[in-house]
């Protein structure tokens, strides 16, 4: 193949991804979401430059040496191995920090029984809530996405449907079976379960995935965005652990409304539950706040 025809579809190539790199998105649908986002455009504007030098110095290589038929091997050079030694431990060092930061988020990397087994350690780090002893927590009022007091939902994973139980133990409690309705800008804390086997709340469009084991909360937080000039969103939600012949089919959707259309809909909810037979939650505390 002509070399000069390689060297242009690679050239092109890299431009194509500093584009799509450059692009600006739309406005994110969640706090999550655009956590995601940032990181992976900041770990393109370092990939790229690499691969522009990697591959310019390869091209270069073969080019200088096509024609070479006694090719002999680089001699031992101090200078360029620590020089490649020191730019490879700068970048890991920026992608690790870079990482960091956004899995380190309550966000993104969630809350899980580990943090709260040491109550010392918990009380350093967060307003604990015990819920059924089973290790989910309410993260820290400051560590919270979006604005408001915060909306506390149960997402109860089971073959193959999805329930999520709204409630902070003063009565104010109900169900809904397969669909989630949050508010838009309020904190959404989730604390994810399984009553039966292994699965995974996955909600793509908002940046939204923890696994849900029986017995066990893991603890994620969000706060959503309406498009502009809409009151309403809607969102799949999806398991993403195989967990048998229903798997497939085990979908749910994550509504996001204004504010004012949340509040009417949780009263419709409540207003509704009055000859439910739900039994109250006191497992659902707020730390600082009032009910969702």
């Amino acid at each position: 193949m002509n070399l000069r025809r390689v060297v242009l579809r690679s050239v092109v190539g890299v431009a194509l991804l500093a584009l799509l790199g450059a692009t600006p998105v739309a406005a994110q649908s969640s706090v999550n979401i655009e956590l995601i986002n940032n990181l992976n455009e900041k770990l393109l504007y370092v990939a790229i430059p690499i691969a522009v030098l990697v591959e310019g110095i390869l091209f270069y290589t073969v080019y200088k040496y096509k024609d070479n038929d006694d090719p002999q091997p680089t001699q031992e050079n101090r200078r360029l191995e620590i020089t490649w030694t020191v730019a490879t431990a700068v970048i890991l060092l920026f992608v690790g920090f870079a990482a960091y930061q956004v899995l380190g988020n309550v966000a993104i990397g969630g809350v899980t029984a580990a943090t709260v087994e040491d109550p010392e350690v918990a009380q350093e780090n967060a307003d604990v809530t015990y819920y059924d002893g089973k290790g989910a927590y309410m993260p820290a009022a400051e560590e919270l996405p979006g604005e408001g007091e915060p909306v506390q939902v149960e997402v109860v994973a089971q073959k193959y449907y999805w329930t999520f139980n709204y409630g902070t133990g003063s009565g104010e409690n109900f169900s809904t079976t397969g669909e989630m309705v949050i508010p838009e800008n309020r904190p959404v804390v989730m604390h994810v379960t399984s009553r039966d086997w292994l699965h995974a709340v996955h909600v793509p469009d908002l940046g939204l995935k923890q696994d849900a084991f029986p017995g066990h909360y893991n603890t994620i937080a969000t706060a959503t965005s309406l498009p502009e000039g809409q009151s309403e969103s809607t969102h799949q939600l999806y398991c993403a652990e195989y967990c048998g012949s229903g798997h497939s089919g085990m979908l749910g959707t994550v509504t996001v409304l204004s504010e004012e259309r949340y509040e009417e809909w949780r009263q419709e909810q409540l207003n509704g539950d009055e000859e439910s037979d739900i039994e109250p939650r006191e497992t659902l505390a707020t730390v600082g706040g009032s009910p969702a």
